[in-house]
């Protein structure tokens, strides 16, 4: 089954993290689904909102993220055993037991810089390609936290997963965005890239006449492949990305509005994952 998924933009600052947080969790909780995160950004963002910040660093001292995993496969040639890389048991709500990641690292930027100065790009390629080959049939659902931009890490995300959705906000430069990445898709389409799951709208403001003019237009161009849901800016939301020391359930964390969109989201996702695997 087709089921992995790169989260990205070109453009930063649109809500992806918190994005990738709560469709993993809403799709734990309310859809019993069990979905690894693999966080390819050098900032960790995803990362600290799944674990404490303590663990996380403990994990990073001990040599146990996806910096570490492609460094073994690629840098030094060595098979890296990738199921101990896999962190079970992360997120605060009570109900979303079966999310799992792989963590990052800032070091994440150096070993890019690396792969580079030594021209490994195709070795890279290859080693995300075997992890996603290997994860396919482990998790019903794989996410890749994608950062901005368009690095020699995130290309081979784009052109190994099945799926690319591209969270937006509802304006101008967002949506600017959108065509780069679409140029950059056509400069080499021998090399294979992410089929488009669909655009996704966020941090939107629900009284803001601009924003659903702007969710109108993005919308009305088919290629896009909007989600029917848009996901509304939310203090919920907002504050989601604050790891809790203590478990919370899932109607604490994600009360109302912030809720019910989630779960439309979530299952519109399943329903294009489906189709598209039919």
């Amino acid at each position: 089954m087709r089921n992995t998924i790169a989260v990205m933009n070109t453009k930063g600052g649109v809500g992806k993290s918190t994005l990738v947080l709560a469709l993993a969790e809403t799709l734990s909780a309310k859809f019993a689904k069990n979905v690894l995160i693999i966080d390819s950004d050098a900032q960790a963002s995803v990362s600290l909102m799944l674990l404490s910040a303590g663990n996380l660093h403990r994990l990073q001292l001990e040599g146990m993220t996806i910096v570490d995993l492609l460094v073994a496969n690629v840098l030094k040639d060595e098979p890296a055993d990738w199921p101990r890389f896999v962190v079970a048991g992360v997120s605060d709500v009570e109900e979303s037991r079966s999310v799992f990641l792989i963590p990052s690292d800032m070091q994440l930027t150096l070993f890019e810089r690396e792969v580079t100065r030594t021209q490994q790009l195709g070795k890279l390629r290859t080693s995300v390609g075997e992890l996603l080959g290997h994860v396919r049939g482990m998790f019903d659902i794989v996410l890749v936290d994608c950062p901005p931009g368009l690095s020699v890490l995130t290309e081979s995300w784009l052109r190994e997963v099945d799926f690319l959705i591209s969270p937006i906000k509802p304006d101008h430069v967002s949506a600017y965005a959108l065509e780069v990445l679409g140029h950059f898709k056509g400069l080499n389409p021998e090399l294979g890239f992410a089929e488009n799951l669909g655009v996704l709208i966020n941090l939107k403001e629900v009284l803001s006449p601009e924003d659903a003019e702007h969710q109108r237009l993005l919308t009305e161009n088919a290629a896009n492949r909007c989600f029917a849901q848009a996901v509304p800016r939310t203090s919920a939301l907002q504050h989601a990305s604050h790891f809790a020391p203590t478990e919370r359930s899932y109607a604490t964390k994600y009360p109302g509005d912030s809720a019910s969109a989630m779960h439309a989201v979530c299952q519109e996702l399943l329903d294009r994952l489906a189709a598209a695997n039919t």
